[in-house]
């Protein structure tokens, strides 16, 4: 059974995230700057292979079991965008206020504004390990014309879930946590995990 973990990140707002969801399944979170290690680069294509990136990189370096997530908001009318460039949108990696100004003029005018956050977790054992657990988080919603609200960090300002009435950063921290992406991501990859060790040990 998992008692720590080292979280490939260095996004404080993610980090907290985590240390909350996991802290209720009895897991510590550890930060993979507590060990020295910087951000690896994010050079896949795709949410899972980010994550899979980060997560062997952390879980090398610190010689932990370490989980790697790659999150970001998708846009259809915008072919998807920003992406898995979420973080870096108006050039500047982690700038929300230009991520989020530029998403707000790229979406001038246009009337589908549908978006989805979309957390992918990837888990390893260690460094080596041959069979990596992955799960996925999605949370549906659009994009509103204006920002609301000073919770949360990203685009949580611009979107509004699916069903409520109300920004993201209008949420309180249990409400997010109940529906957010990463929220279901982690309540997967808890689901996966299990399964993962019956299967394998």
């Amino acid at each position: 059974m998992i008692r720590e973990l080292v979280i490939a990140s260095s996004n404080s707002g993610k980090i907290r995230e985590f240390q909350r969801f996991f802290s209720s399944y009895g897991i510590d979170i550890v930060s993979q700057g507590e060990w020295g290690i910087e951000d690896a680069e994010e050079s896949g294509a795709t949410f899972l292979e980010n994550a899979l990136i980060k997560a062997r990189h952390a879980s090398t370096l610190s010689g932990k079991a370490a989980l790697g997530d790659d999150s970001g908001l998708c846009v259809p009318s915008l072919g998807g965008a920003p992406g898995i460039y979420s973080a870096r949108y108006a050039g500047r990696h982690g700038d929300d206020a230009a991520n989020n100004a530029k998403l707000l003029a790229a979406l001038k005018g246009q009337t589908d504004r549908r978006a989805f956050f979309v957390c992918t977790i990837a888990y390893f054992a260690h460094g080596e390990d041959p069979l990596p657990v992955i799960a996925n988080g999605i949370w549906k919603g659009e994009i509103l014309d204006a920002p609301r609200g000073g919770n949360g960090f990203g685009y949580d300002p611009l979107f509004r879930p699916a069903g409520l009435d109300k920004s993201a950063a209008q949420l309180c921290t249990a409400e997010k946590d109940r529906h957010s992406h990463r929220g279901r991501a982690v309540r997967a990859f808890m689901t996966a995990y299990a399964k993962h060790r019956e299967q394998t040990l």
